[in-house]
C-alpha cells in the first residue's frame, strides 16, 4: 500500500526556478488579478474548515501548511499551532501574534501533544509523503478530534480548465511560460489520491464539494474522524524499517 510514496517532484526548468519564489509569494498574497479572484473562490475552502467553530471556538488547533496565516481571518480558535517550513510567508503577517507554536515539520511534534482539530487548506496536494503525514495526525488528535482538509479538485477536467483560463493566462502574459508545468511540479497528489489516503487512516470520512460532485467541482472538503490508530502506527513502523 502506498508504494509510490514518498513521491518525487519533476525537475523544475531553470526559467521557472528564476521566478518561482516571486510568483509563489504574490500568488499566496493574492497580489495579482487572477490570484485575487482565485482567493475569493478559495474562501469556500477556509469557511468549510472553520465551520465547526460556530458553537465552540475554544478548540486546540494544529494547521498543516499555514502559509500566510490566511485561515486566521476565518477563525478565532486557540491555542493555535502551525506547521510551516517557509517562515518568510508569515514573518510579516499581522496575524502572527495569534500563533502559539511554530513547527517546520510534523516530525517535530511530540505525540504527547493533543489537538481537538487538525486542519489543512490547499496543502495536501503538495505533500510528497502524504500517507506518513496523515498517519501521524491520527496520534495527535484527542479522542473526539477531527482532521479537516480542503483541497483543489486536482486531477479533474474542471479544475485544469479553471486555472488555465485564469492564472494560466496571466502567467503566460507575464512570464511567457506554461503554467501547467508549474502546477505539475507543485501538485504531486490528485484529489482522488488524497481521498484514498484519508479513508485508509480514518474510519469516518465525509466529503463536500464546491460544485456538482467529485468529478464536476473546483474544490473538495473532507471532515475526518475515528482515526485508525493501530493501522496508522503499523504504517509508521514500516517506514522505520526502510
Amino acid at each position: 500500500m502506498f508504494e509510490n510514496y514518498p513521491k518525487v517532484r519533476i525537475e523544475l526548468p531553470l526559467e521557472f526556478q528564476k521566478i518561482y519564489a516571486e510568483h509563489y509569494k504574490k500568488n499566496r498574497d493574492g497580489a495579482t488579478s487572477a490570484s485575487s479572484i482565485a482567493q475569493k473562490m478559495e474562501g469556500w475552502l477556509h469557511r468549510k474548515v472553520a465551520s465547526d467553530l460556530k458553537t465552540d471556538s475554544n478548540k486546540a488547533t494544529l494547521e498543516i501548511g499555514a502559509g500566510t496565516l490566511n485561515q486566521l481571518i476565518y477563525e478565532q480558535t486557540k491555542p493555535y499551532d502551525i506547521i510551516e517550513p517557509f517562515t518568510e510567508l508569515f514573518v510579516n503577517s499581522k496575524l502572527k501574534d495569534r500563533i502559539n507554536k511554530v513547527y517546520k515539520d510534523i516530525d517535530e511534534i511530540s505525540e504527547k501533544n493533543k489537538y481537538d482539530r487538525i486542519t489543512a487548506i490547499a496543502t495536501f496536494e503538495h505533500i510528497t509523503d502524504l500517507p506518513k503525514v496523515v498517519a501521524k495526525t491520527c496520534n495527535l488528535l484527542n479522542g473526539n478530534g477531527t482532521l479537516r482538509v480542503s483541497i483543489p479538485n486536482e486531477g479533474t477536467f474542471l479544475w485544469k480548465l479553471g486555472y488555465k483560463l485564469t492564472t494560466g493566462v496571466e502567467f503566460k502574459l507575464k512570464y511567457g511560460l506554461d503554467y501547467s508545468i508549474l502546477m505539475n511540479y507543485e501538485h504531486v497528489n490528485t484529489a482522488d489520491e488524497i481521498e484514498q489516503v484519508l479513508k485508509y487512516f480514518y474510519g469516518k470520512v465525509k466529503c463536500s464539494c464546491f460544485g456538482i460532485n467529485r468529478k464536476i467541482a473546483f474544490y473538495r472538503f473532507y471532515n475526518c474522524s475515528a482515526p485508525k490508530i493501530v493501522i496508522a502506527n503499523e504504517y509508521l513502523n514500516t517506514l522505520k524499517d526502510k
